[in-house]
């Protein structure tokens, strides 16, 4: 089950970063992470996932995963490995008692509710988007304590 579960992470992650039009090309941008298999399971994992085609930018027609935001497609997009191992975070900054953390596209709402869920003491609340998540800090509080006190819950903040 693991393997089908790493199997489908890279297969959204594909999905979300390229654009590919045919099970074929499909094939063989899993082929390329390191998983084989067949027609038939690729288009047993595409059902599932609820997967679509849709027009992109230049009208060429693409899968596209269900309710998610087109991502910009790449020309040399990191693999889908790579990906999964590469953090949500990307920045913070503050300006008075607001935060903005700019995260990768779909991670800031899961980001969020980690932060509302630990307890961080200096921040009131979250609100967030697709890769953006304001935070509110309590009066008083410096964007360093803000910081610290996240570093529990986002392993790469600085």
């Amino acid at each position: 089950m693991k393997i089908k579960n790493s199997r489908m992470e890279a297969l959204k992650m594909l999905i979300s970063s390229q654009e590919l039009g045919s099970q074929d090309e499909v094939l063989k941008a899993l082929a390329k992470e390191g998983f084989k298999l067949t027609q038939a399971t690729l288009s047993r994992d595409l059902k599932q996932l609820k997967v679509a085609k849709a027009a992109s930018m230049n009208g060429k027609y693409v899968y596209v995963l269900p309710n998610e935001t087109m991502y910009k497609r790449v020309t040399s997009p990191m693999s889908a490995t790579e990906m999964l191992q590469t953090p949500g975070f990307v920045s913070i900054n503050f300006s008075g008692n607001i935060g903005v953390i700019k995260t990768r596209p779909g991670y800031a709402s899961s980001i969020a509710y980690n932060i509302d869920n630990s307890g961080v003491d200096s921040i009131l609340g979250t609100i967030a988007g697709d890769d953006t998540i304001f935070i509110v800090k309590k009066e008083g509080v410096t964007p360093e304590e803000v910081i610290e006190g996240l570093k529990a819950v986002i392993s790469n903040i600085k």
